[in-house]
């Protein structure tokens, strides 16, 4: 079995108004900047330890990224570090603004 799932930008959609969850955008901070998902958090090499000390483990956690493809390495890397409902969104944030943005 994967250690994180992979969902559509409506599954995410459906999962963000329904639970309380966490969202991380990896993409790099200037398209962060210019737009992202409500409550993202832009993470990077600069803050992803403290992200990791100071994040609820047992929240859902949703990564994206441009396309969903990046968006998978974080979700792997993220369930191994013991976060247990993992999801990484296919099409990413280009599937994302298609219906949201």
């Amino acid at each position: 079995m994967d250690a994180f799932t992979r969902i559509s930008a409506q599954r995410a959609h459906e999962i963000i108004e329904s639970s309380d969850v966490t969202i991380v955008d990896v993409r790099d901070a200037d398209s962060f900047a210019q737009e992202h998902i409500p409550k993202a958090n832009s993470l990077n090499d600069g803050n992803i330890d403290a992200f990791l000390a100071d994040t609820d483990k047992e929240k859902p956690l949703i990564c994206y990224c441009y396309r969903g493809i990046s968006s998978q390495r974080a979700a792997a890397f993220f369930a191994d570090r013991g976060f247990k409902k993992v999801y990484s969104i296919d099409g990413g944030w280009e599937d994302w603004k298609k219906i949201y943005a």
